[in-house]
Order: C-alpha cells, then structure tokens, then sequence
C-alpha cells in the first residue's frame, strides 16, 4: 500500500534498489569531489603517483597574490550580472508573450528551446559569423544607422560583452519554457478576482502574476547563477581555445582548465575550484534571501 508505514524490511528492500546508483554516485561523483577538495590543501603534490608532501593554505595564498586570478574573479563577477538579470527579465516578457498568443505558440516555444539543444560548438560557428569584424551580421546592422563596426571577438573593450550576449540567447530557452510553465498553472479566477475589483493589467501583474511567479523565478534565478559561475564551453569555442584577447574573457572555470590541464597545477585548480564553489553557495544563498525577503509570504490578489 502506498500510504502504510515504512518497515525494516521494505526499507531495506527500497535500499537495494537504489544501491546500484548509490554505489556509482559514491563512486564517480562524491568521492572525487572529497579527493579534489583534500587536494587544494595539498603542497608539493605528485599527481601522477599521489605523494603528498603536506598540508597547508599555501594555494589560496597564491590565488589571493595571482593577479590573473584576479582578472578572472572580476571577469566572472560582470559576466553573471551582465547575463542572469537580462536572460530571466527577457525570459519572462517572451513567455508572457508566448502565454498570450493564439497562433503559432508551440512553434514559437520549440523556437526558442532549439539553442539549448544544440552543441556549443555550432553555437560558436554561428555566434563567430555575426561577431565578424569584416562581414558580420551585426556590423551590417550597426552600418545600417551609420554606426562604427566593432571588433568584437578581437577587442579586448567588447569582447567580453560578445560573450555576454551569447550566454544571454543561450540561456533563455530552457527560462522560457519554465517560466511558461508556471505561468500556464495560475488559476485564471485570480485574474477575473482582479479584473472586477478594477485592476489593470499591470495591477493584475503585479498583485497576481508576479507573486504567484516567484517560485520559478527562484529557481531559474538559482540555476542562472549556478550554470554560468561554469561558464567556459562558449569561452573556449567562441575564442577558437583561448580566453580572448588579452584575456579579457578569462573566467574561473577557464582559469581552473589552464590550471589543470595546461600549467600542470592540480592542487592550484583545486583551491580555485575550491573557492568557485564558495562563490556559487553564496551567490546562490544571496539570491535566495533577496528574493524571498522582497517578494515572500506570496500573496495573490485580494479584493479591497
């Protein structure tokens, strides 16, 4: 029965169902986050045959005196407040939109989901062609009103807003379609509640789509914050493998691949990644107390 009382042995029953994927996320997924966190502690660490020559906080005082790590910290700071607030802002008008529109609104939504679908480097392809200096999609709009064409992806003053702008497109499909989501779950006596109480429609917005909406916008902000503190697929395909010019595009998750992967320096990517984490909890805790305190206990719309 579904609603009677758990006992030893369906309890262990369930436990050995599940152990299999107990045992593989053991496995492959927290242990090897145990074993990268024990190692930003590590000083004179042999990777290849697991020596340790002992235990100190010498890594974070590099990355607090590397001053590419630096660059990389401020980077990725202006590239979530440059891409969460305007992917879920514009998110939000498209699936308002899509909400209200009687034609064509499934095709519009399979629209725009497609880019999350497909692979970064296709992306990059694309994105490469309109950032071209020479015969760029964007260029030819910006000479349309007699504007000069920029560089984008070889000047260091505009690249990082390039990268900006494709996280941006990215990023809205799956907002869209969760934000949709939610929208299409409010009761509509909410609505006709505040329609004969006189409200317009920003009223109705404000009192009844918006608090009824923060949920979900919680969520898609959390996961906005926490997926692009990652960002570095779009950086390393849209920058033909580098960080940009002059680095202007270097994050922290490029920085812990160059660390890693090119400079052979395991234990200082641990201690980035180590920090990057630090940085994704407190965001992550930040935007949840903002907007829990500015829009809860939700409140629907309430005749006066």
């Amino acid at each position: 029965m579904l609603n009677s009382r758990p006992t030893v042995r369906s309890t262990l029953k369930a436990l050995l169902y599940i152990a299999p994927l107990l045992v593989i996320s053991l496995a492959f997924t927290f242990w090897p986050l145990l074993e990268a966190f024990a190692m930003g502690f590590y000083r004179h660490y042999n990777f290849y045959l697991n020596q340790i020559g002992s235990l100190s906080l010498a890594n974070f005082q590099f990355l607090w005196h590397d001053a590419a790590f630096q660059l990389a910290l401020r980077n990725t700071l202006i590239f979530i407040i440059g891409v969460v607030p305007v992917s879920i802002g514009l998110a939000l008008l498209l699936a308002l939109s899509l909400h209200h529109a009687r034609h064509f609104a499934k095709l519009l939504q399979t629209i725009y989901f497609l880019p999350l679908v497909t692979s970064s480097v296709a992306i990059a392809i694309v994105w490469r062609w309109l950032f071209s200096a020479e015969h760029g999609g964007l260029n030819g709009w910006l000479a349309i009103i007699n504007r000069t064409p920029v560089d984008w992806l070889n000047d260091p003053r505009y690249s990082l807003l390039a990268l900006i702008i494709v996280c941006i497109w990215h990023s809205l499909g799956l907002n869209i379609i969760l934000l949709l989501a939610s929208l299409q779950q409010i009761d509509r006596r909410y609505y006709l509640a505040a329609q004969l109480d006189g409200a317009n429609s920003w009223q109705q917005f404000t009192n009844v789509t918006w608090p009824l909406l923060t949920p979900m916008i919680l969520l898609v902000s959390i996961n906005a914050v926490i997926v692009n503190l990652k960002v570095f697929d779009q950086v390393y395909a849209l920058f033909n493998g580098s960080a940009g010019p002059a680095n202007a595009d270097l994050t922290l998750m490029y920085y812990l691949y160059q660390k890693f992967y090119v400079e052979d320096q395991p234990t200082i990517a641990a201690a980035c990644g180590i920090v990057l984490f630090g940085i994704t909890v407190g965001l992550t805790l930040g935007t949840l107390w903002v907007l829990r305190r500015h829009h809860y206990p939700q409140r629907g719309w309430s005749p006066s």
